[in-house]
């Protein structure tokens, strides 16, 4: 990957970005399905809490200082991803209390790290609302093997994926394992929260995730047609959000997200007329 040493910040930032539109549509085109979209922002919330713990960590003194928050992010976000599939097991009459349970201990837990960190303005800032400009070579990298990873499980386990998001009774008639698959799920979560934060930003990446589908389903007549509609719309809306955001020095994430709910309104609009 020496080529990413050639590459300007914006360059590694639209990079970045284009790798991001892919995989998060995708996989937000199953959790729609599966109904289960909200589950993205509890989980960005504990991540949250890996990335403050981890900041935290690196004030304590020198053998914490070179350690990447980001990294703590994701082991968070895996555990938080895992303990929300625990709690709608637990719950399985009321699969949605899970969401309110991590996304508060996540929020209450952050807060009491960034105020131990006692960190500067800007660094939380580019972690709660994405910056493009902070975007590093070793960050473009994660994104990188994080999105061939998921990929790789997704082509791998596509048809299963399928069939336990429409059909879970089939699926399960099938000899399909539930549990099996709910973790994969967990882990494919986790990996897109993790890869999307550093342009997005943690409290604006469930937008990424569900905005765009929720456009896309709008024109699809099939399921292959949403995955494929959700990418285009997540291109759209990141290559714009990074130009506008540049530009106007506005927060990534933020702009990203404003174009993404600018082509939903376009969407609903354009096919309210043609009807």
């Amino acid at each position: 990957m020496e080529f990413l040493l050639n590459l300007t910040f914006i360059e590694r930032g639209i990079l970045a970005g284009v790798i991001i539109g892919i995989i998060a549509p995708l996989v937000g085109s199953f959790l729609l399905v599966r109904r289960i979209s909200v589950v993205t922002e509890s989980i960005s919330h504990i991540t949250l809490t890996g990335i403050s713990a981890g900041v935290f960590l690196g004030t304590l003194g020198p053998l914490f200082q070179n350690m990447n928050p980001m990294y703590l992010g994701v082991v968070f976000a895996l555990i938080g991803a895992l303990i929300t599939e625990r709690l709608r097991e637990m719950y399985r009459h009321f699969q949605e209390l899970a969401v309110p349970i991590i996304l508060s201990t996540g929020i209450g837990m952050s807060a009491i790290f960034i105020s131990l960190a006692r960190t500067g303005y800007n660094e939380w800032y580019s972690y709660l609302f994405g910056s493009i400009v902070s975007v590093t070579v070793s960050d473009v990298q994660f994104i990188m093997i994080t999105a061939i990873f998921v990929l790789f499980i997704i082509v791998l386990f596509y048809k299963e994926f399928v069939l336990t998001s429409f059909d879970q009774e089939f699926a399960q008639v099938s000899g399909i394992s539930m549990k099996f698959v709910n973790f994969i799920f967990a882990l494919l979560i986790a990996m897109v929260i993790s890869m999307s934060m550093k342009v997005v930003g943690i409290l604006l990446v469930g937008a990424l995730v569900v905005i765009p589908v929720a456009a896309s389903i709008q024109v699809s007549k099939s399921f292959k047609q949403l995955i494929f509609f959700s990418i285009i719309f997540a291109q759209i809306s990141i290559l714009f959000g990074l130009y506008f955001s540049y530009q106007f020095n506005i927060a990534t994430g933020g702009m990203i997200v404003l174009i993404s709910i600018l082509v939903l309104l376009l969407v609903l609009l354009l096919k309210r007329l043609m009807r």
